[in-house]
């Protein structure tokens, strides 16, 4: 009999806007119990940490560099999360001696999939020390060991998802709209097919931050209010991204920022709103099959603009649009689920990634173990 963990998720996004910590209930294959849910905002001062982390590992050819500038925001960004562990649990009056383990994501720093490089900063060690609890961590390395693109992960929780929609005879492709796009898609056979499908939140919260301080464009309301400036979106969807049979998973700095003097505020937020959902038709022109069911996770299904941009393309192609919600889970949650669902899967030596989600040449597991 399979035996069945709890497991906590923790994964801070390439939006860098904070912690989602999630509880879940499973054996690493088809049983899941979904549990709370919470999510822990990171302050202005720690979001620009982070934003200098990107710049001191921009030169970095290893994954083990650690340049004493960016250790400390490694060391922090480490106890941030093992105070988020511990406030999660009191919260819900969880007992630290009934979790089994923490799948810690950590935030990326460096992806460069052809490189084979990619830098998850967050101690892993460190963290199971403050927590009491073991910890799974830098899941995505050994993927590119095998010749993976080490993205995307999540797909295998989706497939464990899927089933109800399988069982209807339908292919779902479950869409995340994060700081990046990516889509699981889980045909009626039950193949998988993944990918990073182009920007989603990023261009956005870039732009309305450079232009009027916020972080983040509140459910989409400054892009509607705007019109897409054609020529600008071409120009994103135009890129060699999109062309060719390869996918190939994105790091946040592969599609450049709108300058200032490009737009207004509200046509660039449109703009980059129409960018965010073409992006995902274009992509979901490489899936085996036009998908009967979108379902849409992650921040960017709160952006009504996005919405209303994708569910009308996907309208025209035959596809319905629901939101995590719609379908019957959580879409904050879903992505530090994910990461639980694979803490699991990594203690029983099941694989993470396969061919048809990263490219690696057949099923692989990983994840390096750090106990208390």
């Amino acid at each position: 009999m399979d035996v069945i963990r709890t497991a906590i998720g923790l994964m801070s996004g390439t939006s860098m806007d904070g912690i989602d910590v999630a509880l879940i209930r499973t054996d690493g294959r088809g049983f899941i119990e979904r549990g709370p849910f919470m999510g822990v905002p990171y302050d202005a001062d720690f979001r620009g940490r982070l934003k200098r982390a990107l710049e001191l590992s921009r030169p970095l050819s290893e994954r083990s560099q650690r340049p004493a500038e960016l250790r400390d925001i490694e060391l922090e960004l480490t106890a941030r999360h093992a105070i988020a562990v511990t406030a999660f649990m009191g919260r819900f009056d969880i007992a630290a001696d009934t979790v089994h383990v923490l799948g810690f994501h950590g935030q990326t720093v460096l992806h460069r999939p052809d490189e084979g490089l990619t830098i998850q900063i967050g101690d892993g060690g460190e963290l199971a020390k403050r927590t009491g609890i073991s910890v799974v961590y830098d899941m995505r390395a050994n993927d590119m060991v095998h010749g993976g693109q080490g993205a995307p992960l999540v797909p295998a929780y989706h497939a464990a998802l899927a089933g109800k929609f399988q069982q209807a005879g339908q292919a779902v492709c479950f869409v995340n709209i994060g700081g990046i796009s990516n889509l699981t898609f889980i045909g009626t056979d039950g193949r998988i097919s993944a990918f990073d499908s182009g920007p989603g939140n990023t261009l956005i919260d870039q732009w309305v931050e450079m232009q009027t301080g916020k972080t983040y464009d509140p459910g989409g309301e400054i892009g509607g209010r705007g019109k897409v400036v054609t020529s600008l979106a071409e120009r994103y969807l135009q890129s060699p991204f999109f062309r060719g049979n390869v996918r190939r998973s994105l790091d946040r700095g592969d599609f450049a920022p709108l300058r200032p003097e490009e737009a207004g505020l509200e046509d660039g937020a449109r703009t980059l709103a129409h960018v965010a959902a073409a992006s995902i038709i274009k992509s979901a022109g490489f899936l085996p099959e036009t998908p009967a069911i979108y379902i849409v996770c992650g921040g960017g299904r709160l952006n009504a603009t996005v919405m209303a941009e994708f569910s009308a393309m996907a309208e025209r192609l035959g596809s319905r649009v629901l939101t995590a919600e719609e379908a019957g889970f959580d879409g904050d949650a879903m992505e530090a689920e994910a990461w639980a669902y694979l803490a699991v899967r990594s203690l029983d030596g099941l694989p993470l990634t396969f061919p048809g989600t990263t490219g690696v040449a057949t099923p692989v597991s990983g994840g390096v173990l750090a106990t208390p």
